[in-house]
């Protein structure tokens, strides 16, 4: 028995089983944890039922509640003791379920969310005609309606004001939208175009070509650009004044009456009187907006577009720039490079910088790009802006290129294991047909390791997608007010400061001013932020499969 028993561990299926049982258990808990993320993230979209409550106060009084459960608990009655709340009226019972209610209506009561005692609640109900409102600042309101006014006159009142709503409120949202287009496109640029006039004119001045004739043309479409400008912006006032027609008049679960204009109002729904169909089709609409509007009210409102966009571009700007640093670094420690002992010692600081903390990266990006190299090509290219930074100053370029820097370690050593696998009879049979040592390289040896090299692309990409430390240090911010592309020339701007998917969770997650309201998105974006690692990832893998499946003879 026990040399039975040797000789299985001895034949090494033991280890087997073992590594296939560690490998099991890593995708259960990474399976658990994307599916805890997805539970708490994407159900914060689905219309959850509003209660209207009675709940007995600590100090006897019964007060009316409005709200939906956000969360719930089970505490002792030792900790609510502790907290210096009264516990007489629990009797001798041990615990008690606490309810995390959000009540909304902050501007009204001052809180967005509070925790009450399930005992304590006398009463609880569902009505039909409970509306919840979400507004672009103050967060949501609930509530019942009671008249809607065309400005200032009375349209129509209670459940005819309800149906009177929903077409006010699409015609609102047309008008939302042409005043973005008027403010972000074409009053944007004409700003920018602007700004530019102001920069020629300075560059003008300071290569002494200032003549009349040429701050003449200068001036010429500087009055055009602002005779535009001033039509845009009548017509700008004239969409605010209609938007700002309308309002609505809501009953708040104190009794108090306030009117909402209902240009602040993004969506309003009755969610305990909606039925399956219309809480799917409520979800999608709410999900499309988190994914493709901006954020509002401290980034616990809105959308995470900008983050998304500024995530995507910034790791594809630094795929583009990691790639040929990382190529030409392992092709010339592979093939040109003496095989010695500084080479050695080349390869080992290589191997040193993949564990190098981030920060430090982030550190040497801000005083090596941004201060030193920005600071110089402003001196150089763009004095005309100073003494305000063009590219001295934190923005996409820098943190790509920090990252690019951070990553290259990873697509030096992978490229060079794909060179090192490929025969050197492939080598010696191309330089014997004829070929030179460059020719070869070019036309056979990097093709054929192609598949390596996007391997090393693909583990940068994992791992410069998530980084968060050096881009609060080199570009990153809470809010950006415009993409780093657009429609003004040169439509790329490397230089702007962008927002990221990472830091984005940092901020709503230890940031933000209103927790329990944050808590939801943090899942979210945490969630978005994996789907589009792995969106791009598996980008990168489709294309080295083709090229592996292309030069398959290196496995042959």
């Amino acid at each position: 028995m026990r040399e039975d028993f040797g000789g299985w561990v001895k034949s090494g299926k033991p280890w087997i089983w073992l590594n296939a049982a560690a490998v099991s258990a890593s995708l259960i808990m990474v399976v658990g944890l994307l599916g805890l993320i997805a539970v708490n993230g994407l159900g914060h979209f689905w219309p959850s039922a509003l209660w209207d409550m009675q709940y007995r106060m600590p100090d006897g009084k019964v007060q009316r509640l409005i709200g939906e459960i956000a969360d719930r608990e089970r505490t002792t009655l030792e900790r609510l003791r502790e907290a210096g709340m009264s516990v007489k009226a629990y009797g001798d019972v041990v615990d008690i379920e606490r309810l995390l209610l959000k009540t909304g209506n902050r501007d009204v009561s001052g809180l967005d969310f509070r925790w009450i005692n399930a005992p304590d609640i006398l009463s609880r109900d569902t009505p039909g005609n409970l509306v919840a409102l979400e507004r672009t600042e103050w967060g949501n309101f609930y509530g019942f309606i009671r008249d809607i006014r065309e400005g200032g006159e009375l349209i129509a009142e209670d459940e005819a004001a309800w149906h009177e709503l929903k077409p006010r409120l699409e015609r609102v949202q047309e008008i939302r939208k042409r005043i973005r287009t008027l403010e972000r496109d074409e009053i944007g640029a004409i700003n920018y175009r602007l700004e530019q006039l102001r920069l020629d004119r300075r560059r003008l001045e300071l290569d002494g070509e200032d003549t009349p004739e040429a701050l003449a043309a200068i001036e010429r479409k500087r009055k055009e650009l602002e005779a535009a400008f001033t039509a845009l912006q009548k017509n700008l006032e004239a969409r605010y004044r209609e938007i700002r027609r309308d309002a609505i008049t809501m009953e708040a679960m104190g009794g108090e009456r306030v009117s909402i204009p209902l240009a602040n109002i993004v969506r309003a729904w009755r969610p305990n009187a909606m039925g399956l169909f219309d809480k799917t089709g409520f979800y999608l609409a709410k999900l499309w907006g988190f994914v493709s509007e901006d954020p509002r009210e401290a980034n616990t409102e809105g959308g995470i577009f900008p983050a998304i966009f500024g995530t995507v571009m910034m790791v594809l700007l630094m795929s583009l720039l990691v790639t040929p640093f990382g190529v030409v670094a392992a092709v010339y420690l592979r093939e040109y490079a003496t095989q010695g002992p500084l080479t050695r010692l080349i390869r080992i600081a290589v191997n040193n910088l993949a564990g190098v903390p981030s920060i430090v990266y982030g550190v040497f990006g801000l005083g090596f790009f941004v201060y030193f190299l920005g600071g110089n090509i402003d001196q150089l290219f763009f004095p005309e802006a100073l003494p305000a930074p063009t590219f001295g100053t934190p923005g996409l370029m820098w943190a790509s290129l920090t990252l690019a820097l951070l990553t290259v370690p990873v697509v030096i050593v992978a490229t060079e294991e794909g060179l090192s696998r490929i025969p050197r009879s492939i080598r010696e049979g191309s330089l014997a047909l004829g070929a030179t040592k460059a020719e070869t390289l070019w036309r056979t040896v990097l093709p054929m390791a192609s598949p390596a090299m996007m391997t090393g692309v693909i583990l940068a990409v994992a791992r410069a997608a998530g980084e968060v430390a050096p881009l609060m240090l080199v570009g990153v911010v809470k809010l950006a007010p415009a993409l780093p592309l657009d429609g003004n020339a040169p439509f790329i701007h490397l230089d702007r400061k962008f927002m990221h998917l990472g830091f984005h969770i940092y901020d709503v997650g230890f940031q933000s001013p209103n927790v329990e309201a944050a808590r939801p998105l943090v899942y979210a974006t945490a969630l978005l932020l994996v789907l589009v690692i792995v969106a791009l990832n598996l980008t990168a893998i489709s294309i080295r499969n083709r090229l592996r499946e292309r030069y398959r003879t290196l496995d042959h």
